[in-house]
């Protein structure tokens, strides 16, 4: 039986945080590897309520005796998050194959002059941050398995039109669509994940989805390297190849989405009853009941933009879209500038990239470990900025500046998924979620409309002002992660002192009358 000790409540976010990094303690582990039960002391001094105590095993043991966890977080993480990454990793792909394919011509063949290539790639965000929000709300409407591939097929045919086009305003037009119909994408991957896993369980699986986007850079160099080689046939150019062989891929994919793609927990057919039932019950021990069964009204989504903790999880997530987005449309180029050949400059593209997905994963498995997300942040930040910082003071020395975007990319793409996971698994009940992290990821990708025009042709080839925007941006997620973190320390310490009252569930979910613990 696991050992816990009785939480101690009051203690100040300082007393956390020196605790956190000079103290690490070693926790007993139950059958799942994936979740490490924490010692509720060492996490965020408030309540146990949130994570798994002795009771509640034994609890869940009495009443479902033939439910083995392990395996049905092992049948979970098989069915759900392999396929999610999968589709998020193509819509990704045709989000930003255009920063390869500009490699091969297209800027010349389009007759793209000035800032027209970076207007093009600005009127993506305009559809994709305004029907966020609305897209999570058909995605609950419509369920998951029927939206999601939806998406996929219509933002797929939409690249391979962009293959297409002739002129300046054909570019316009098809990345237009493309935004609109990716927009249900990252949320609604998001929300379908946060609708089936525990909060001290989540970071892992988060990062392993948002990963989909390091792993897209990745893949998305070596094959436009091995398309571009394609430049001539039937008489088009490498960049058209680009878009529309992988906007096919994704048109073909999304019909076997339909049938891999799983619905939320209460709907899932490969689930028996009462292993539905304990994922229910789990679920409810964590956050309360998912309000499933609620009903969509404009008071409910009003209620859920206006709270303050909403507004800075989009700030917390708009600081890191700017370098997010401005290393994947523009680090070709720069690699370029250092004076290689487009060929190899997408093969040197990967790295970075390669060198994201293994640390971002390291680090949301230490994150779900001791059930903290606010200093990951402050870390991811802190390289992210050193990355910039070295691109920023340094223009001679080819190998510390390549050396600088491995940098640059680990701590973007390590901060991003923790800001999601952190703000979407402190949010109850369906209508609330849906609301709050379309609205998160809505508000934040308005920073691509900035890293658009952070790195323009005329500040070539050392691009100080782009690398200075992005710092700037970055320091901005830091301070709003830290008002988050004050935020729900101080709501931590007011729901602890009033603990027997009444209180309402945000979002509109049931009330309850245990107190519910934000993680921080």
């Amino acid at each position: 039986m696991y050992q816990l000790k009785k939480p101690k409540i009051y203690r100040s976010w300082t007393q956390d945080a020196l605790s956190f990094v000079l103290h690490i303690r070693s926790a007993s582990q139950p059958e799942d590897p994936w979740h490490p039960l924490k010692d509720p002391e060492s996490l965020s001094g408030s309540s146990s309520q949130a994570y798994a105590t002795t009771e509640v095993l034994e609890k869940h043991h009495a009443q479902y005796p033939g439910v083995s966890k392990s395996k049905v977080l092992r049948k979970i993480d098989i069915r759900l998050v392999p396929v999610l990454c999968a589709l998020y990793l193509l819509a990704f792909l045709d989000r930003v194959n255009i920063g390869n394919a500009a490699l091969f011509n297209l800027r010349q063949d389009l007759k793209l002059g000035g800032n027209e290539y970076n207007t093009a790639l600005v009127i993506f965000f305009v559809p994709y941050v305004l029907f966020e929000v609305p897209s999570n709300l058909l995605l609950k409407r419509f369920k998951p398995h029927v939206w999601l591939p939806a998406c996929l097929f219509m933002f797929g045919l939409v690249t391979v039109l962009q293959g297409f086009t002739q002129n300046y305003s054909g570019i316009l037009v098809t990345r237009f669509f493309l935004g609109l119909f990716e927009s249900g994408m990252l949320p609604g991957c998001y929300y379908l994940i946060s609708m089936w896993y525990k909060r001290s369980e989540a970071q892992t699986r988060y990062t392993f989805l948002f990963s989909s986007c390091s792993l897209a850079g990745a893949f998305g160099g070596l094959l436009a390297s091995a398309i571009g080689k394609m430049d001539g046939i039937r008489g088009y150019h490498g960049w058209r190849w680009v878009f529309i062989l992988e906007g096919l891929l994704s048109c073909v994919m999304s019909i076997s989405f339909y049938f891999l793609i799983s619905d939320f927990p209460e709907e899932a057919k490969w689930l028996t009853a009462e292993e539905k039932a304990f994922v229910h019950a789990r679920l409810q021990e964590d956050v309360g009941d998912s309000g499933i069964n609620e009903k969509m009204t404009a008071g409910r989504i009003f209620r859920a933009l206006k709270n303050y903790k909403t507004v800075l999880g989009g700030f917390m997530y708009f600081g890191f879209i700017v370098p997010a987005y401005s290393f994947v449309y523009f680090s070709p180029s720069i690699i370029q500038t250092l004076g290689h050949s487009s060929i190899r400059t997408q093969l040197l593209s990967v790295p970075p990239y390669a060198c994201a997905f293994v640390v971002g994963m390291i680090v949301a498995a230490l994150s779900d470990h001791y059930a903290h997300r606010f200093l990951f942040i402050i870390f991811s930040a802190c390289v992210a900025i050193a990355g910039f910082a070295i691109l920023f003071v340094e223009h001679h020395n080819s190998n510390l500046q390549y050396g600088a975007l491995f940098l640059a990319a680990t701590g973007t793409y390590c901060g991003m998924p923790i800001i999601l996971c952190w703000f979407s698994m402190n949010v109850r009940g369906h209508i609330h979620r849906a609301v709050a992290t379309g609205w998160q990821i809505g508000f934040g990708n308005i920073g691509g409309i900035i890293a658009s025009y952070a790195f323009l042709a005329k500040d070539a080839p050392e691009y100080r002002s782009g690398y200075s925007i992005c710092i700037s941006f970055v320091c901005l997620s830091a301070l709003a992660s830290f008002l988050y973190f004050i935020g729900l320390t101080v709501e931590n310490r007011r729901q602890v002192g009033s603990k027997g009252e009444e209180g309402k569930v945000e979002g509109g979910g049931s009330e309850k009358d245990d107190v519910f613990v934000y993680l921080r």
